[in-house]
């Protein structure tokens, strides 16, 4: 009977393992996207996203919110020409990430930064898919705030 228990204590534990594993795996592309955003590098932003992957920004309004759509593309560009000198920075305050094999979803609390100084602050919900070559972003939508920020 022992010996049972610890079989199924030890699988449990390889799961849980192997679950953070790739929990991880997920935040280092969020992270990485970011970093490329960062850095004006648009290269290393591109790499995170899948090439069929859309954006989406919740306009919250008076008589309710609304819906802006960009392209990856056009982000990319607008990271490409930031302003030498002009530094965005967002900045994840914590992660909350759920896998279900080949996808993933991750909830993201943000505070947004240019040049050091408070821009706005919301959450981004990521969809990725673990492609042959990684995991990768499917669909990002945000909210912006400059209230009720931590």
């Amino acid at each position: 009977m022992k010996k049972i228990l610890v079989l199924v204590l030890s699988f449990l534990f390889v799961i849980q393992t192997l679950q953070a594993q790739e929990e991880k795996e997920v935040e280092k592309v969020i992270a990485s996207m970011f970093e490329g955003m960062k850095n004006k590098d648009p290269e290393m932003v591109k790499m995170s996203f899948h090439p069929e992957a859309s954006m989406q920004t919740v306009i919250a309004g008076e008589s309710g919110a609304r819906l802006g759509s960009n392209s990856v593309a056009d982000f990319i560009n607008r990271i490409a020409a930031t302003p030498v000198g002009t530094t965005l920075d967002e900045r994840i305050l914590e992660y909350q990430i759920k896998i279900d094999g080949q996808m993933a979803s991750a909830w993201t609390i943000y505070e947004f930064y240019v040049n050091d100084s408070f821009s706005h602050c919301g959450v981004n919900s990521f969809q990725l898919i673990n492609t042959p070559e990684g995991w990768k972003i499917t669909y990002v939508i945000d909210t912006r705030r400059k209230d009720g920020c931590k």
